[in-house]
């Protein structure tokens, strides 16, 4: 097939831009890379700049639009009430702190640069996002999800997170106010916002709770129910005058109080992936290198200033704060570099009409340096610290007591001593009859109605997958010494072993075998402890059994 026929078969197209993608995103992995640089890079390759490949546009753009919403759907999916009030002083003041100082020191250095004033908001603004996606994979490859800067990086890209939709949904307040007072666009937003909170409110009270749970007893369904809803509110989130970026992060935040939040998380994570990849392609293709070359010198200064600027604001705050150097700059390298919402923020600018191209691509020159870079830091962030810590002693206190006192708090939590995967009747009455012996016990289950039930008896259960990777990083696995398996068949024990081994869990693991051959295979599976109740079972059966007849049998 010639390059020209691929023209008019939008189907081999996409074959042939996924095939590239592929190639290129393994070369990224092997380079430690994350793959969106090699989506940037393919795009470019394939756009006009290069071989000129991409032709079907409206389907790339519908494809990329769709990745956008779920993008921020996920987003707003994470942000559950309860862990927003848990977020911390410290992410508090460490997110609002760096968020201040990027935009203001960033507005000022990029109008010194001769930009515009539109353009050097909307630019400063972006340089203040990191990547929620990229700090949460790296921490959670090196094992330091769970650690103290971590958690704290964690919490201050949540508010991060809140803030690009605060800005997003600012900067749409704008559209088509040109003549408009301050205060009137002001009071619109007000207005509005106050409005599609009060009905968000009554949906999330009244009607999503009994329609998830309807969905929930299906998988699939629930998977469906969660892209529709998320997609019909960016629609409507439009309609009303926002942007679809907030009205798809505004239905995700209508679930994240739910019980299955987790679960729809974890299905929707390989979907979000494969649609934005249609918008990095589609930003390579449409960036215009003609305008390029004059952003480089830009680009290079803006990158230092993430690269270096947002770390040294992250130490100083929580070194103020009362936290060790060592932690405020591990925390600080997961801000040196820019997201994937940077250059989703500009692009909704250009589609405002506030700011053009040039914009855009000096967003996405910042973020392929910052990100490139930003990674290795990371990876290597003990390394780097070993050989900057003489340096860093402005940023630690005498006595980091902040972080004294959070050592001893960590230490008197108790994590839990068991997780039990599946409830059947097998897998319920040995949780109960282990929680009754004083241990804490979590339990796994995916049937929605056995969870709410087994909640109200007090049990300590999570709705989701246990065989998908994506849900166990959700579950709080470190520490906990003994992971128990009840699933019914080989296949699934089989994808949650592999699931444990890639989330890194430490602790033993015994599996349920209904019968000798069943444990055969489970112990080839790499199954440590392998259980078998039925043969147990019948074993004391057999011994009370026996102790009951051989009183009768004695001579009298």
């Amino acid at each position: 097939m010639t390059l020209g026929a691929l023209h008019t078969a939008p189907f081999a197209e996409m074959a042939l831009l996924l095939g590239i993608t592929a190639a290129a995103g393994a070369l990224a992995v092997r380079m430690r890379q994350p793959v969106l640089i090699a989506y940037i890079a393919v795009g470019i390759l394939v756009g006009p700049a290069v071989f000129g490949l991409v032709q079907a546009h409206d389907q790339i753009d519908l494809l990329a639009q769709i990745g956008v919403a779920v993008l921020l759907f996920l987003v707003g999916l994470k942000l559950d009430l309860q862990h927003v009030r848990h977020i911390g002083p410290v992410a508090l003041a460490t997110g609002l702190g760096q968020l201040g100082f990027t935009i203001l020191f960033g507005f000022l250095l990029i109008m010194a640069l001769g930009k515009g004033v539109m353009e050097a908001l909307y630019v400063a603004v972006a340089l203040t996002f990191s990547s929620t996606i990229i700090i949460v994979k790296l921490l959670s490859d090196k094992r330091e999800l769970d650690s103290l800067h971590g958690r704290i990086a964690v919490g201050f890209l949540i508010v991060q997170d809140i803030a690009v939709v605060i800005a997003m949904m600012a900067m749409s307040a704008l559209r088509g106010a040109d003549g408009a007072q301050g205060w009137e666009v002001a009071v619109s937003l007000l207005v509005r916002v106050s409005g599609a909170g009060a009905v968000l409110f009554l949906v999330m009270r009244y009607l999503l709770p009994s329609l998830v749970r309807v969905m929930a007893r299906s998988q699939e369904l629930l998977l469906v129910f969660a892209i529709a809803w998320g997609t019909g509110l960016a629609a409507l989130g439009e309609w009303a005058g926002f942007s679809k970026e907030a009205g798809a992060f505004l239905a995700g935040f209508s679930l994240a109080s739910t019980s299955y939040r987790e679960a729809i998380g974890a299905r929707l994570t390989g979907i979000r992936d494969f649609l934005l990849l249609f918008f990095f392609i589609d930003l390579g293709a449409k960036l215009d290198f003609s305008t390029l070359g004059g952003e480089i010198g830009p680009a290079v200064v803006l990158s230092a200033f993430v690269l270096i600027g947002n770390p040294l604001i992250v130490m100083a705050i929580m070194g103020y704060m009362g936290y060790r150097k060592r932690t405020g700059f591990l925390a600080g390298l997961t801000v040196a570099q820019i997201s994937e919402f940077s250059i989703v923020f500009v692009a909704m600018g250009i589609s405002l009409g506030h700011v053009g191209v040039q914009a855009l691509g000096l967003t996405t020159l910042v973020g392929v340096v910052t990100i490139a870079l930003s990674t290795y830091m990371i990876l290597f962030s003990q390394a780097l610290y070993e050989r900057l810590a003489p340096w860093l002693g402005l940023f630690e206190r005498k006595r980091p007591h902040r972080e004294l006192a959070v050592e001893q708090q960590r230490h008197g939590v108790a994590s839990p001593d068991i997780v039990v995967f599946g409830l059947g009747r097998y897998g319920e009455r040995l949780a109960r009859r282990l929680q009754e012996t004083g241990l804490h016990v979590l339990c796994v289950e995916f049937d929605p109605e056995l969870v709410r039930h087994l909640r109200r008896k007090g049990m300590d259960v999570r709705f989701g997958d246990a065989q998908d990777p994506d849900f166990l990083e959700s579950l709080p696995l470190e520490g906990v010494p003994w992971a128990v398996s009840t699933l019914p068949d080989l296949d699934s024990n089989q994808a949650l072993l592999h699931a444990l081994a890639a989330r890194g869990y430490a602790g033993e693991v015994a599996v349920v075998a209904r019968d000798e051959a069943q444990g055969t295979a489970l112990k080839r599976m790499g199954a440590p402890t392998v259980l078998y109740p039925f043969r147990d079972a019948v074993d004391f059966t057999v011994e009370h059994l026996a102790t009951l007849i051989r009183p009768e049998k004695e001579p009298t």
